[in-house]
């Protein structure tokens, strides 16, 4: 039908710790079981922490902004064994304090205001297990790209690369998708939970690929007709 819009990404009875403040605690919690979910709640980081090391969650969604946050590395902390996926909720100026001292699983964020349809979306790749391979200093990397997930920073070589949350989220696709073609589909439903049309695709690739392939050689690459992907070119025969 025109004008119909897609269906929203929905869940199959996971459990999600949901970490925040009455107000949107309540929102999130009505709308994931709508979703499919089942939800438990915690008010503070610290409460969190208690319930992961008491109970297995299957993905936490948390809201960065609570007061209790920046001190959760400080002091000694439950042992948690089971290391679910974490979905932040942050502002954007706030993207490079996310805290990696939970000590638990693959992590993801939305800013703030976000739509239900995004955070419905990230948490369904979450759940799938489709973050990235971690190399051993804690971020994906491909030759002298490297990113970190816990500070939302990408670095080439030396440079610090200045990204946007949509060119850091596309490149942290392509990166882990190393030397596979995405189709356009796959990047706008990756980067905005939903597919675009138009040119926001092409002039958001373009952005980001002025940036990581400013000072060496170029890794974002076009498939003509197909998508985009990021690797070394084969040589010329």
């Amino acid at each position: 039908m025109i004008g119909e819009r897609p269906a929203l990404a929905r869940g199959s009875g996971q459990h999600v710790l949901v970490v925040a403040g009455p107000d949107l605690a309540e929102l999130l919690s009505a709308t994931l079981e709508l979703a499919g979910y089942r939800t438990s709640v915690a008010a503070t980081g610290t409460e969190a922490l208690l319930r992961a090391a008491e109970h297995r969650y299957d993905l936490v969604v948390l809201d960065a902004g609570l007061p209790d946050v920046p001190e959760l590395g400080r002091g000694r902390r439950p042992p948690v064994t089971h290391r679910p996926p974490v979905l932040f909720l942050t502002a954007y100026d706030s993207l490079d304090r996310l805290v990696p001292e939970l000590g638990l699983g693959e992590k993801d964020y939305v800013t703030k205001p976000f739509r239900v349809a995004e955070v419905l979306a990230r948490m369904r790749v979450l759940l799938r297990g489709a973050g990235p391979a971690r190399h051993h200093d804690g971020g994906p990397r491909y030759d002298d790209l490297v990113l970190d997930d816990t500070l939302c920073r990408a670095r080439r070589g030396s440079s610090t690369l200045d990204l946007t949350p949509a060119e850091y989220r596309l490149l942290r696709f392509l990166l882990v998708n190393a030397d596979r073609v995405l189709s356009k589909e796959q990047i706008g439903r990756y980067v905005w939970g939903d597919f675009r049309g138009g040119n926001a695709i092409e002039q958001l690739v373009s952005r980001l690929r002025r940036k990581v392939d400013r000072d060496g050689p170029a890794l974002i690459h076009t498939r003509r007709g197909f998508g985009y992907w990021l690797g070394r070119p084969e040589p010329e025969e």
